[in-house]
């Protein structure tokens, strides 16, 4: 959803498309368990 959204407000500068964007992109950060780019996991994977 994320993906079509962004893809949205670049193709047509709409600042409510990028509002709903940037909502939803908080939504999932809130998500316990969802990892980030940002987050490093814990334990090496082999």
């Amino acid at each position: 959803m994320m993906d079509f959204t962004w893809k949205v407000f670049s193709q047509t500068g709409n600042i409510d498309t990028y509002l709903l964007f940037k909502e939803l992109e908080k939504e999932t950060q809130d998500i316990p368990g969802n990892l980030d780019a940002e987050q490093e996991i814990d334990f090496p994977i082999s």
